[in-house]
């Protein structure tokens, strides 16, 4: 429930009541999140890992491009249960969309994707010119 401040007092806001996912106080039925996200950096690459429990990788939708990787997932089902005088049936719709600006420096073509225990993780290797160089030494000339 969101709160309103007027003249130092607190009001809950009668329009957020009114107009909740579900009118019959199913609130913990409405979860619009997006995954939680951890990003590693080496010296040779990232590393990306999305944590999205419970589905297949058949669900998840990825693309590259412009140097831009997009996540997305859409997942549909439906639940219907009857009793006596009375039938229900329940909708479930999950989904997320969530893109990354990858830096000039990832090669894009050898991005790898696993996913494992709910992880799903992005190989995100780094071009050849933006990997360390070995030391060298230098001579001194005349």
């Amino acid at each position: 429930m969101s709160i309103i401040r007027r003249n130092n007092a607190t009001f809950p806001s009668l329009m957020n009541e009114f107009f909740k996912p579900d009118w019959f106080g199913g609130l913990e039925n409405y979860a619009a999140t997006l995954p939680a996200v951890n990003i590693k950096e080496s010296e040779m690459g990232f590393e990306l890992e999305l944590a999205i429990p419970g589905k297949k990788k058949e669900d998840f939708n990825i693309e590259v491009d412009n140097d831009v990787l997009t996540v997305s997932m859409e997942t549909k089902s439906e639940d219907e249960t009857s009793k006596e005088n009375y039938t229900r049936r329940e909708f479930s719709y999950t989904s997320f969309k969530r893109s990354f600006t990858l830096p000039e420096t990832v090669d894009n073509e050898k991005i790898k994707a696993s996913y494992e225990n709910g992880i799903l993780t992005f190989k995100l290797p780094k071009k050849e010119d933006a990997l360390p160089k070995p030391k060298r030494l230098i001579e001194i000339g005349k």
